[in-house]
């Protein structure tokens, strides 16, 4: 009776021959039918005003106790410790659709800043794992690298680093970014899916309008990747912005509640639109 997709635009994206599998004309032909609806964040366990996971908690007007965690992390990583190092982080499944490519692709440029720092989460495709070993080895202190899952060290980097990392090639919804901006560490991301939906990029528009959440880019390539990134670090460095940029991210409201409330509203139209009683459908 009706077709959600986890976010408008993948719903828009999947009439599409690139992310339609083969099933765009028929999507098309029932695009009537067809809505996109984001999933929701559980804020009991992704919050840092009280998140059991992490060493110190803050909110948008503590923003300089995230710095306490930043260096906890640090410590625990191996990583040197320099608050004002600009502290990038990836956590995914380590595949081509998550854009791991291109951060390899672009790592030597970004760490060739000595004020930067990355480390990465995740475990998935052996080149790709093989080739952060590799640079890990090439920046010792300055990249680190657990290839693994856990979701407590998620949480505290999360909260401990400044930048996320996220250049996925499709992207139904995503959640990692929806965390990333309630812990004010600022997402870099590919305009795709519910990456498109959640994300507001910092144009100088934005900036001024303040409902700037993030840095956004368009092509799954290594250039306008690295292009957003150098964007987000210069910000962090300059400090103009940056303080607002966290605020309005860690402000913005991606729980369940809006989400069921869009779902309820669509069960409730097809029982009245349904020819039986509702009293027959249960």
């Amino acid at each position: 009776d009706r077709i959600i997709a986890v976010s408008p635009t993948y719903a828009e994206e999947i009439m599409t021959a690139e992310f339609g599998y083969g099933l765009e004309g028929l999507l098309r032909h029932r695009r009537q039918v067809l809505l996109g609806i984001l999933n929701g964040v559980d804020y009991r366990f992704w919050d840092p005003r009280h998140d059991p996971l992490i060493g110190q908690h803050y909110w948008v007007h503590s923003l300089a106790d995230k710095q306490i965690n930043k260096r906890q992390l640090q410590r625990e990583l191996g990583l040197v410790e320099n608050e004002h190092a600009v502290l990038l982080a990836h956590i995914s499944r380590l595949t081509w659709q998550k854009g791991i490519d291109l951060i390899l692709a672009g790592i030597q440029e970004l760490l060739r800043n000595s004020a930067v720092q990355m480390v990465v989460l995740g475990s998935g495709e052996a080149p790709y794992e093989k080739g952060l070993q590799a640079a890990a080895q090439s920046f010792p202190g300055r990249l680190a690298v657990k290839l693994i899952y856990d979701e407590a060290l998620a949480h505290r980097i999360q909260s401990g680093a400044d930048i996320l990392l996220m250049p996925s090639r499709y992207e139904p919804c995503g959640l990692t970014q929806m965390y990333s901006l309630r812990y004010g560490t600022i997402p870099v991301v590919r305009r795709t899916g519910g990456l498109a939906d959640t994300i507001t990029d910092s144009t100088p528009a934005n900036l001024q309008a303040q409902t700037a959440t993030g840095f956004c880019f368009t092509q799954a390539a290594s250039a306008e990747f690295l292009q957003a990134s150098r964007a987000a670090i210069a910000s962090y460095q300059s400090g103009s912005h940056w303080r607002q940029i966290m605020q309005t991210a860690m402000l913005r409201d991606f729980t369940w509640q809006a989400s069921a409330e869009k779902y309820v509203r669509v069960y409730l139209e097809l029982l009245q639109k349904h020819t039986q009683p509702a009293q027959q459908l249960r």
